[in-house]
């Protein structure tokens, strides 16, 4: 698909980078942190508790259909509507990051201030969050709960534009792999930690206090929002802002025109910086249809209660964030490309495993989807970590704005090819062949993308050794 040598310059052979010899520690971790800090946003609020369990349950749907009872072809139209109602806000909140994270990603690094985009996402995101606690169990209430996390989606992806790009700063050509997959798995820990406490407080009927009208959830949402406050703050206090400035600040419609052009540099001069966008677009959306939809295929095929989802939520976390900080180590010395393709290959088996033994029961989804969840992990922080050595220095923040407008760009495919597969077969399950197939075809396409990045990471492990 492209040359070794069709790539440009890329951070890790940046003459004068500022991290070429050495990478505080404080610094570090404090990046790394920030990722624990956000992560009860995914985990908690959109994977496994208040968007699974309360706002897609029968308490915003009318209660005189509820009546009728769960069976009824009225409970399920509407039961069905909600959870369509909800990917479609957040299919809206993935178009607005497609038009604008490049655009602002290429302003922050233009006027050197990744760190003070990154500070205003984040309390746009807490604010979000800590806002769920308003959306009471009530069906006009619906559209405030989708509507506030399709707008925390929107700014935890601008957010990440400048955090990823903020990782060459805090990192050496010869530990992004490490400090990428720290902060990948202090993220999944996050999130472990925070699921515990949800199982803590149902375990003990929230000692005593009124749950009654959707509080326990509500409560959550607020709990999320002090947690990102609390663990965010080092990365502002020790990290410094970025000083790199390569281009003169346009304005936000001049971006676009910018935005062009780079796409017709990269075309020209690293085609397999694009090419890998592209790849990693398609894969990555299938990564996220893999923990988007993991929650339903256990409660809904394979018979989980509300709190067995959840233990499967703690577990999965522990799983992904254990084998991200390992890998981490494997992408410094292989090189991120053959990280990817081996947790990609995993994952694709083990979800055929899942489809093909279904009938076995829940034992073979507790194995294979444990699987799937140590693989995901992975392959999403050496992806991180491959697009970083790619990067030209001081264009980190834009090429990460590309990376979410790709991401974004694919979005639709692997809750569409669920969709599909689900009408097509009638039963849950084969959702699963349907998001593991858009995992499949990424892979294809990064088989056939070549990277120079990656090959001399291996050749700087084999020199070292």
């Amino acid at each position: 698909m492209s040359s070794d040598d069709d790539v440009l310059p890329a951070v890790a052979d940046a003459p004068g980078h500022p991290n070429a010899d050495t990478a505080p520690r404080k610094q570090v971790w404090a990046w790394a942190l920030w990722d624990w800090a956000t992560q009860p946003f995914n985990s908690v609020i959109i994977t496994f508790v208040f968007t699974a369990l309360y706002l897609t349950s029968d308490s915003f749907i009318d209660p005189e259909i509820v009546a009728l009872g769960e069976d009824s072809p009225e409970y399920l139209d509407a039961s069905a509507a909600l959870d369509a109602n909800l990917g479609w806000g957040i299919t809206a909140a993935g178009i607005l990051v497609a038009l604008l994270a490049p655009v602002l990603g290429q302003r922050a690094d233009a006027a050197g201030r990744r760190k003070s985009w990154l500070g205003v996402m984040t309390l746009v995101l807490v604010a979000c969050v800590g806002g769920l606690y308003f959306v009471e169990p009530a069906p006009d209430m619906f559209w405030l709960g989708a509507g506030l996390i399709a707008l925390g989606s929107i700014v935890a992806e601008i957010a990440n534009v400048n955090y990823y790009a903020m990782m060459t700063q805090v990192s050496t050509p010869s530990t992004m792999g490490r400090v990428s997959g720290l902060g990948w798995g202090l993220g999944y820990m996050g999130g472990i930690v925070a699921l515990v406490i949800v199982v803590v407080l149902d375990t003990f009927s929230w000692f005593g206090m009124d749950t009654s009208e959707g509080m326990a959830y509500r409560l959550i949402a607020v709990g999320c929002a002090v947690w990102t406050l609390l663990f965010a703050w080092p990365l502002f206090v020790y990290v410094p802002e970025s000083k790199v400035k390569r281009r003169p600040t346009v304005s936000l419609w001049r971006g676009y025109a910018v935005l062009v052009g780079d796409l017709k540099r990269l075309w020209n001069e690293a085609r397999a910086t694009l090419w890998f966008l592209l790849a990693s677009a398609v894969y990555r959306d299938g990564l996220a249809g893999v923990f988007t939809f993991g929650a339903i295929i256990a409660a809904k095929a394979f018979g989980f209660s509300d709190q067995q989802v959840i233990i499967f939520g703690i577990a999965a976390n522990l799983i992904a964030g254990v084998s991200t900080m390992i890998f981490g180590r494997f992408d410094d010395r292989w090189g991120p490309r053959r990280v990817i393709v081996l947790a990609l290959a995993t994952i694709v088996v083990a979800g055929i495993v899942i489809v093909v033994f279904y009938q076995v029961g829940t034992i073979v989804f507790w194995i294979c989807g444990l699987i799937l969840s140590g693989m995901v992990g992975p392959a999403q922080a050496a992806s991180r970590s491959l697009l970083a050595r790619l990067s030209p220095a001081g264009r980190e923040a834009e090429m990460f704005g590309l990376y979410a407008t790709t991401g974004r760009a694919a979005s639709f495919m692997a809750p569409a090819m669920w969709a599909l597969f689900i009408s097509i077969f009638g039963a849950t399950i084969w959702g699963t062949v349907g998001v593991i197939t858009v995992v499949a075809v990424g892979l294809v396409l990064l088989l056939l993308v070549r990277t120079p990045a990656d090959r001399g990471v291996a050749a700087q492990s084999a020199a070292a050794s």
